[in-house]
């Protein structure tokens, strides 16, 4: 089967998912796309994620990636900038809301991953933010991993030196996280063929533009 043939999962995320920091071999995206890959899965994984990106960026460029790829699963790894920088949290959930019903729209399923953030705006703000996702998913009766950074943020081994994003041993529980969840949603129709690797790394997009200093 051709990579261009294959089922798709777009990840629409910030650099937590775009490997800042690291090897893109070394981010949970491409370990995901490797798993998959080993476990006989023909699945073509896109990774637009952006680091910096926000909620309102990624609601602005999801319309053209669901008509480029055609997911059939998306997961939706966004807001941790937008906390950062004190976005009002019901702007918050509409943009990530608007993104979900635009990938059902588009056939995909939502895999939706929260987010947490440091105590810096408050502790009603912190704790609503963290909050919003397990929400929007119960709401929605969405996929949901509750928290990417879960057993890894503040443990100084699996960070990186800006005690903000993983490191590539951290990246490989973030994978985890992910996986428990996702691999409910994946499907193995019999007889279907595993694309050589060449082909998938093909399929595979990464964009990671400079980051700006105390973003995601």
């Amino acid at each position: 089967m051709r990579a261009a043939d294959q089922p798709s999962i777009l990840v629409l995320g910030d650099s937590l998912s775009a490997a800042y920091g690291l090897e893109t071999r070394q981010g949970w995206v491409e370990l995901l796309r490797q798993r998959l890959k080993d476990q006989g899965y023909a699945y073509r994984v896109v990774n637009a994620s952006v680091s910096g990106e926000t909620s309102r960026g990624g609601r602005h460029r999801l319309p053209e990636l669901l008509a480029r790829h055609a997911p059939e699963i998306l997961i939706l790894e966004l807001g941790a900038n937008d906390g950062l920088r004190g976005l009002p949290l019901d702007a918050l959930q509409a943009n990530l809301a608007a993104m979900v019903l635009r990938a059902r729209e588009a056939g995909a399923r939502v895999l939706l991953v929260g987010m947490q953030i440091p105590p810096n705006l408050g502790p009603f703000y912190t704790e609503r933010f963290a909050a919003l996702y397990a929400e929007l998913a119960a709401q929605q009766d969405l996929a949901f991993t509750p928290f990417l950074l879960a057993g890894v943020a503040g443990d100084e081994r699996l960070m990186q030196d800006d005690a903000t994003h993983a490191n590539a041993q951290g990246q490989t529980r973030m994978l985890e996280n992910v996986w428990v969840v996702l691999q409910e949603l994946l499907e193995r129709p019999e007889g279907r063929e595993v694309a050589g690797e060449d082909d998938l790394a093909q399929g595979q997009q990464q964009d990671q533009p400079q980051r700006e200093q105390g973003q995601f």
